[in-house]
């Protein structure tokens, strides 16, 4: 009996030794040999949904669609670690050890680029603040509920001015509610979406098209009373509660990702939230939006300066900007540390640079004191936008109807008007989408750091019915056509700055690509290394944050 309870003693130590001191890392690869996926056949990794809105936007295939080789997933697996979530974008996977001896091992294999720790596993309370502390202070609204629910009726009630501030109401009249357009949320859990009133619409009608859990580490994103905060978010999109509450967009499609780790502050997290902006881009998504920010982490050695919010350098502001090139919009709250004399800055990844950040106001379009500080030097401004994240309407968990306050809740207003605005103009890109809803805010001629180009408002942005308006590159022409070696493409942009130019084949895989200075008014850009192209018919795109343009190319036998 004596053996048997040292023995289970041991086990027990060892068990809660694996549970106080295990480590979580990023392991980066050296390169995607000996992979079976090919750039030929985007069909292996993305869906038709996400091949369509590539080609509708002239967006090729790159190296970092291609998925992480498996052999090296394998080959890790292998050591003992556990495999957590692989990331083609930035060619690695996440791993759990036990076992941190084991890091060794996997640092000797020829494949393995570099090992970055990305946490401590600790058991307990979190040492890092509750990102979520003002979003957690809901105020009840004290009414009885509807006792007949009518999804088609939109009677904005309370919710009205949430709305109204973007003339989101008139968007919705004119139809324009999301229709045809996939939203992925990248957030923390999604308590009792199936069963809330709020719901009712989405699921009659199937908008909810799936969900995935990037964390893994407790119960199901439906069912974790103390992780609310993806469904509240949810419900300012999509939900529908006449006299209460209608979603910016209650028509859309919703796919539903949990990356968040609510009990703690990872940097694991970030890996996971690239991984779930892969997934959306592989399901077609338009549009990702994500009420989450990271600055300092429950492992200190991790922690964010402001001086890491550039636009480009955290783990997931990269994410963010890799999906934008794939065609998506990215719509990020700004972060609540207005106050926070010790974080003057937004979040990551509000702070990409492609990113569209956002604010939060009150009902009266005052900004809310809580609402992160940004910049507005010359050629960036963060925020960019702002909408009503003070007292917005929301569900609450227990069926009725709230309302909370932070930035959380004014980006999927934005997230759900941005559906609708690509809904009434599809033939924008991305890039376009996101100046036209910056040229409609209420300052948009003089941005500020405070809430960036101001309130947009969406009619106004519908109604910039041209690229040229957007000071875009129009009209591109290309002579000859057919070509031989040479030719020479002509446009004109309303801004000066770098522009990508590529050929894209009948695959939509980028074939030949430059970067060239452009001016304001008349270009003239001549091409002449272009003798060693197969023949055939080629998209030629001009594309950067300010300009996106097309046009064909048959290319001559040399």
């Amino acid at each position: 009996m004596k053996k048997l309870l040292v023995l289970g003693m041991l086990i027990y130590g060892y068990t809660l030794s694996a549970q106080v001191a295990p480590h979580k890392y990023f392991i980066e690869f050296t390169d995607k040999n000996q992979n079976p996926y090919s750039l030929d056949h985007p069909e292996q990794f993305l869906s038709e949904r996400a091949i369509q809105r590539r080609l509708s936007m002239g967006i090729g295939y790159e190296f970092n669609d291609i998925p992480v080789t498996p052999a090296y997933i394998l080959a890790i697996q292998n050591t003992g670690a556990q495999i957590l979530n692989p990331t083609k974008w930035l060619n690695g996977t996440t791993i759990y050890l036990a076992d941190t001896n084991l890091i060794n091992t996997i640092k000797a294999l020829p494949f393995v680029k570099s090992v970055a720790k990305a946490s401590i596993a600790k058991t307990g309370k979190s040492e890092s603040p509750d990102k979520f502390n003002i979003e957690n202070q809901l105020v009840p609204v004290p009414m009885p509920l509807p006792s007949v629910k009518n999804a088609s009726a939109y009677n904005y009630g309370i919710s009205y001015d949430q709305i109204h501030l973007v003339n989101g109401d008139l968007m919705h009249q004119n139809g324009f509610r999301g229709q045809g357009k996939v939203i992925a949320q990248l957030d923390a859990g999604f308590y009792h979406v199936p069963v809330l009133p709020a719901f009712d619409s989405l699921r009659a009608n199937n908008q909810i098209l799936g969900h995935k859990d990037f964390v893994k580490n407790g119960l199901p994103i439906f069912d974790d009373p103390t992780d609310q905060h993806g469904m509240w978010v949810l419900s300012i999109m999509g939900g529908i509660i006449p006299g209460y509450l209608i979603g910016s967009a209650p028509k859309a499609g919703f796919w539903l990702l949990k990356t968040e780790e609510r009990s703690h502050e990872y940097e694991t997290e970030e890996y996971n939230w690239v991984s779930g902006a892969e997934f959306a881009d592989s399901v077609g998504a338009d549009i990702i939006t994500s009420s989450l920010g990271y600055t300092v982490f429950d492992s200190t050695f991790k922690d964010h300066t402001c001086a890491d919010m550039d636009g480009h350098t955290t783990v997931c502001t990269r994410g963010a900007n890799i999906a934008f090139s794939k065609g998506i919009v990215v719509v990020i709250s700004a972060g609540n540390s207005g106050n926070d004399p010790s974080w003057p800055c937004i979040s990551a990844p509000a702070d990409a640079d492609f990113a569209i950040a956002c604010a939060a106001v009150d009902s009266n379009g005052n900004r809310a004191g809580f609402s992160s500080l940004g910049v507005d030097t010359a050629g960036r401004v963060k925020p960019n936008v702002a909408a009503m994240g003070a007292l917005t309407v929301i569900q609450d968990a227990g069926g009725g109807i709230s309302r909370g306050s932070g930035t959380s809740f004014s980006a999927p207003i934005i997230a759900g008007m941005t559906a609708c605005l690509m809904q009434a103009r599809p033939a924008f890109a991305n890039s376009s989408i996101k100046k036209a809803i910056e040229r409609s805010g209420n300052h948009a001629s003089v941005p500020d750091s405070l809430t960036g180009y101001g309130i947009p408002d969406f009619v106004k942005a519908m109604n910039i019915t041209s690229i040229n308006s957007l000071s875009e590159s129009s009209g591109l022409g290309i002579y000859p056509n057919p070509v031989l070696s040479q030719t020479t493409l002509n446009f004109k942009s309303g801004i000066g700055g770098r522009v990508t130019i590529k050929f894209i084949n009948s695959l939509g895989k980028t074939v030949w690509a430059r970067e060239a200075i452009i001016v304001a008014g008349d270009n003239k850009l001549i091409i002449n290394d272009i003798s060693g192209l197969k023949p055939g018919v080629y998209i030629v795109v001009v594309d950067s944050d300010f300009c996106h343009a097309r046009t064909k190319m048959i290319k001559q036998p040399d």
